[in-house]
């Protein structure tokens, strides 16, 4: 909830057991958690009542008192109200922009993938979606640090993960070189991640009404289709070009030692200037 990262789990069935199952596997790897937040789907409650039943069994109140302090995972379950899902929206907002991009893939190649495949291609997802920046710096400055993502304050490295070497093309989906096929549909995933993610950082503002014009100064995020996964290009407004009009339909932008010039559909002007992956009001 802090940091805005996200965490990809596979389960074999949506019942209590595999629930509890995914849920150690998360926390065996993440860390001790100390409150879940969720809806209150049957295999949430029934982890619930499970893990009450289960420290119902320690008789004396002393020995579970030492056993919850230093031995035993112990987590406070905090569940929506039932029939309440936009209480979930911190989180359902980017689970939603992850599944639409799924979805696609999984349905066109799903039968491509084993299971082994699948879980890869999660965590190539997870990856993408974790290395989003969370704020920005100062541009204009030649040795300005890079800006804060999930995945340097899960990992505590700087140096992003990009991709293995190697062109990966449709091909791949039926080579007998099977990792080919999960770099492929990650490529693919970006692709269709960062199209429609970066599309809900600004509202449309092509001939409907008169918006505000981009300002120097301005964050910006920059896209281009050539562009690694998991890189974000930010960069700050130093310049504009009025139309005739008087709108702003090309900036001049910079990137620390570089200057780019670029028509404003191929920025995305940054939410509150700082918080890029909150969804915009309505």
């Amino acid at each position: 909830m802090a940091s805005r990262a996200v965490h990809i789990e596979t389960a074999n069935s949506l019942n209590t057991d595999s629930f509890l199952n995914a849920y150690r596997r998360f926390t065996c790897r993440r860390g001790p958690v100390r409150q879940l937040r969720s809806d209150r789907g049957t295999n949430f409650i029934g982890g619930k009542n499970e893990l009450d039943a289960a420290l119902a069994e320690m008789d004396q109140p002393k020995i579970s008192q030492e056993l919850l302090k230093d031995s035993c995972d112990w987590v406070t379950f905090n569940m929506n109200v039932p029939t309440a899902s936009h209480m979930g929206g911190t989180w359902e907002r980017l689970i939603r922009s992850i599944r639409q991009a799924l979805s696609t893939l999984l349905q066109k190649h799903g039968q491509q993938l084993d299971d082994e495949l699948l879980r890869t291609l999660m965590t190539e997802a997870e990856a993408i979606v974790n290395s989003r920046p969370l704020t920005y710096v100062d541009m204009v400055a030649p040795d300005s640090e890079e800006p804060l993502t999930p995945s340097q304050l899960l990992t505590l490295k700087s140096k992003v993960l990009l991709p293995p070497p190697g062109v990966f093309i449709q091909q791949d989906l039926y080579c007998r070189r099977r990792w080919r096929r999960v770099q492929y549909l990650a490529n693919q995933f970006w692709s269709r991640w960062k199209t429609e993610y970066l599309s809900t950082l600004q509202e449309r503002k092509k001939w409907q009404k008169a918006q505000q014009n981009l300002e120097i100064g301005n964050i910006v995020m920059m896209v281009d289709d050539s562009t690694p996964r998991c890189q974000w290009q930010l960069a700050r407004v130093v310049e504009t070009y009025p139309s005739s009009d008087g709108h702003i339909r090309k900036a001049k932008l910079q990137t620390g030692r570089s200057v780019f010039e670029r028509p404003i559909h191929k920025v995305v002007l940054l939410l509150d200037q700082g918080r890029p992956d909150e969804e915009p009001n309505a």
